[in-house]
């Protein structure tokens, strides 16, 4: 278990205090790494930051414990969840199986919205090659997870972008935790080239096994990473 992690970083909500604003920008204050897992989430602190009462903060602390990022232990506070190779293993499942859902709904939609959903996933692209000589793993990490969420997004359906939400939130844990086995930008870029491809040509079956393989790698790569780090510890 990790030290309380309620004193870092400084919040600020820019005139937003629903609850909803605070579990949003601690989401991302935990997908960042300024909050590590096993950290420990002192509400009252974060409050004082916020100049806010403690209510909306707790409502926040809630809604992130119900989406599985934070845990809360009974008389022993709240924590950052974190995140084995076994947890890795099911949320890229059910990235899989979303994914692979969300591109057969895209390729069955108008070719002018497979298009700008295209052109978007190029931009993404361009903006991950740009930051390859830059070697910000944590951007690199976040464009990743753009491409993949600009996809499920396109399908339209409120709900599995919802809840993919959540699944992209874990993911960027797994992978700016889990740092030994991440692969090159250049690789990555790579992968998603070719899924960005296959969508543009509309070769479902092709698309649906280079979501798959891109996937089952990264778990792999995670599993590697979590076993270095086991040994190496003293």
């Amino acid at each position: 278990m990790r030290g309380s992690a309620a004193g870092k970083g400084l919040f600020t909500l820019e005139g937003r205090s629903t609850a909803q604003l605070i579990a949003d920008q601690l989401r991302e204050h935990i997908i960042q790494g300024i909050f590590r897992p096993g950290d420990q989430i002192n509400e009252s602190i974060i409050a004082v930051q916020l100049n806010t009462s403690r209510s909306p903060v707790r409502e926040a602390v809630q809604r992130l414990c119900q989406e599985g990022i934070l845990i809360n232990r009974r008389n022993h506070g709240v924590f950052v969840l974190e995140i084995s190779a076994q947890d890795s293993k099911e949320i890229y499942a059910v990235r899989e199986a979303m994914e692979t859902t969300a591109a057969d709904t895209l390729l069955n939609s108008s070719p002018k919205h497979l298009k700008e959903t295209c052109r978007a996933l190029k931009t993404i692209l361009r903006n991950m090659q740009k930051r390859v000589d830059a070697t910000n793993r944590q951007s690199i990490a976040q464009l990743d997870m753009e491409f993949h969420t600009t996809i499920v997004a396109a399908a339209g359906n409120s709900r599995m972008t919802r809840i993919y939400e959540t699944l992209a939130a874990e993911s960027t844990m797994c992978i700016l935790n889990l740092e030994i086995s991440y692969p090159e930008a250049q690789t990555l870029i790579q992968e998603h080239q070719n899924i960005l491809n296959l969508l543009e040509t509309g070769n479902r079956e092709e698309l649906r096994q280079a979501l798959k393989n891109h996937l089952q790698k990264a778990v792999h790569d995670l599993a590697r990473s979590d076993s270095q780090i086991v040994a190496s510890t003293p």
